[in-house]
């Protein structure tokens, strides 16, 4: 996975949790990519495609909810990522997304033995298989209390100390990150404030540490979504022919 790659089409598939979820980063680098964001909500009743024909890529993102709720939606999305996988498409799991593939992929999402959260910036280790994909953050944003399990077949890229699996690989193009690469100043300052509770769980650090990793952390992270968004999908491209 060397260079930067031209995409199968023009168009990626953007699975979002809440009325008001944005794609933030991730989305802005893709339309600066040449893309165009396709965005859907499947738990107010957005269909999703029986095929990747009509798309480039797709990425779930986070939400609230966990991965193993009994919502519809929640299954339906999950059962869905055997799409993208069957078409050996470019799919991106973020957070609760991340989540998902695991659990697709027969892997389990848990809590913490000890109830710790990952909310803030917390560091990150590459494995030597990340390392040779591309340089990594010293530290992440978090922002969940569950994290997955490595699935079967999958190859683990970086490890962190509270929740062990925070990015693996399943083949050549599916990923499932477990920190928040896509997160915005604008989308910290909502979290922190709307959910502010979760600030008080155990693990969590203190809003004023935030901003001020944010200041310190958030410069590497962006080069390293530019970094992984090159090798994940590259740029918009025409549809192949099928």
């Amino acid at each position: 996975m060397s260079g930067i790659k031209r995409a199968d089409g023009d168009r990626v598939l953007i699975i979002l949790h809440q009325e008001t979820s944005i794609p933030g980063r991730v989305g802005t680098m893709l339309e600066g990519r040449g893309f165009k964001l396709d965005i859907r909500r499947p738990r107010f009743g957005d269909p999703l495609p029986k095929s990747m024909d009509a798309h480039a890529g797709a990425v779930i993102f986070g939400g609230p909810m966990s991965a193993n709720d009994p919502d519809a939606f929640i299954k339906r999305e999950t059962d869905w990522i055997s799409v993208p996988l069957r078409d050996n498409k470019p799919f991106l799991g973020i957070c609760l997304g991340g989540q998902m593939l695991s659990k697709q992929l027969g892997g389990q999402v848990t809590a913490h033995p000890k109830d710790l959260v990952e909310i803030g910036y917390y560091p990150i280790r590459p494995t030597e298989a990340g390392e040779t994909l591309m340089s990594w953050p010293k530290k992440v944003y978090q922002w969940h209390g569950e994290g997955f399990s490595l699935p079967k077949e999958a190859e683990l890229l970086a490890s962190g100390d509270t929740f062990h699996n925070q990015a693996f690989r399943y083949g050549e193009n599916a990923f499932g990150l477990q920190f928040h690469p896509e997160v915005t100043l604008r989308m910290m300052h909502i979290w922190t404030t709307k959910a502010s509770e979760r600030l008080k769980y155990p693990g969590a650090k203190k809003k004023r540490n935030h901003y001020a990793g944010r200041f310190l952390y958030d410069p590497a992270v962006d080069r390293w979504l530019v970094a992984f968004l090159d090798q994940w999908i590259g740029i918009a491209g025409p549809r192949q022919p099928r």
